[in-house]
């Protein structure tokens, strides 16, 4: 029998709200899980047992405000939270407890989500490899800079978590992990009370057990409605993108695989090539992102620079160097593509393409490789990772969706498709 911290967000909801659990249930059986795991996948940074139980009970005494009423939400550590430490896995932040929630977490209250607690980032969501382990083996990499979020949702620790994306925070380490996520259209959720890495390119997102959990939370979160069913069946481009040579054996094999499932369930899948000029979006996202980071992070360079670890403080060092005139030629670069691949993808459904080049790596000194995350970032078009199949290792393999821009909800509704004919 599934146990409750097994359940989906959606089933779980649904059954409190038919009165067949308590979000207090929920919440107990989800603290337990953590009780038995974390200590091996070290998803979690803080958790007030205490709080959120006390919580729980207050919102099973109140009427039903959404459909993720009464479910617990986990909160990647550079999302501000009242009353609990958010400290971006910085020396530098240690013990620093916001004076109000973050934008989003206000919205996951006010639809009668639990706030769980806080899970690991990788310092300021970027380079610097985290505490968290891979829960299928505690050796590998759960991909950063989200980890805790993938792992805790992947580990049944909880059905929900926001992560963010600035090159593959969000679809990468879900791949690795086994869960579903959305990083969904750039701008799709607010991101006021986030610790800012690149202000044009982060982006919040979710981690989840099915695509109907992805749909309702962004519904929560953005305003956006589900997408009533689609007549018929998708066209899909198949989109190997320039760097197919980085995808191992497996993961080419994976994503062909699946793309035969899918005609054979009746989609239409044709070949689809980036357009021109799009290689620089995969060769030169650090351009946007490392300025960017320079600057969001001035303070703390110029104050704590001991407190910033080896590994990030080149990269913001070399942000310092990139100039204006790259910058903006770069970001006129990723509009020039965004016009055109909007224009391409009139053609299709969605796109088809590796989420990661592999299972997660059996290392814990790197997060993996974003190399197929970063393009769609810059092209700011939301992204779905489903789980399907498993690599040599019988660590969890994915496909990613890519849907045009503002399409989210089509996106997830297909996705769901996906994911029972692949």
């Amino acid at each position: 029998m599934t146990r409750l911290n097994e359940l989906t967000a959606a089933e779980a909801a649904r059954r409190i709200a038919a009165g067949e659990t308590t979000a207090l249930a929920l919440a107990e059986a989800c603290l337990e899980r953590i009780a038995e795991r974390d200590e091996e996948v070290r998803a979690w940074a803080f958790i007030h047992a205490k709080q959120a139980l006390a919580e729980a009970r207050e919102l099973d005494r109140m009427p039903r405000r959404s459909p993720l009423h009464g479910v617990p939400v986990g909160l990647k550590d550079i999302i501000d939270t009242e009353g609990l430490p958010t400290e971006y896995n910085s020396p530098i932040y240690r013990g620093h407890r916001p004076k109000a929630d973050a934008a989003c977490v206000a919205l996951l209250k006010q639809a009668g989500c639990l706030v769980l607690g806080k899970t690991v980032t990788t310092e300021f969501a970027l380079n610097h490899p985290s505490q968290t382990r891979n829960p299928h083996n505690s050796a590998h990499t759960p991909g950063g800079s989200s980890s805790g979020s993938a792992a805790a949702v992947a580990d049944a620790m909880v059905p929900l978590a926001l992560g963010t994306q600035t090159g593959g925070s969000v679809i990468r380490p879900a791949a690795y992990c086994g869960a579903f996520a959305v990083k969904p259209s750039f701008g799709s959720i607010n991101r006021q009370g986030v610790k800012q890495v690149s202000e044009s390119l982060d982006t919040v997102g979710v981690f989840a057990r099915s695509a109907e959990d992805l749909a309702l939370s962004l519904e929560v979160l953005s305003g956006r409605k589900p997408a009533l069913p689609a007549a018929g069946s998708p066209r899909i481009g198949l989109c190997r993108t320039p760097r197919w040579e980085s995808a191992d054996a497996a993961t080419q094999a994976n994503l062909e695989d699946a793309a035969r499932s899918l005609a054979r369930a009746g989609a239409r899948v044709a070949d689809f090539a980036l357009p021109a000029g799009s290689e620089a979006l995969f060769d030169r996202h650090k351009v946007v992102m490392h300025f960017d980071m320079a600057r969001a992070l001035a303070w703390e360079h110029a104050n704590f620079p001991d407190q910033i670890s080896n590994s990030l403080k080149p990269r913001i060092e070399d942000g310092l160097t990139v100039t204006r005139e790259d910058y903006d030629a770069m970001r006129e670069t990723a509009r020039r593509c965004r016009r055109a691949l909007a224009e391409a993808m009139r053609e299709v459904d969605f796109l088809l393409t590796p989420s990661a080049p592999g299972e997660a790596p059996a290392s814990l000194a790197s997060t993996g490789d974003p190399v197929f995350n970063r393009a769609w970032t810059l092209f700011g078009v939301p992204c779905v990772s489903v789980p399907r199949g498993r690599g040599p290792h019988g660590l969890p393999l994915a496909i990613q969706l890519v849907g045009p821009m503002e399409g989210d909800m089509a996106l997830i509704g297909w996705a769901g498709w996906v994911a029972v004919n692949s």
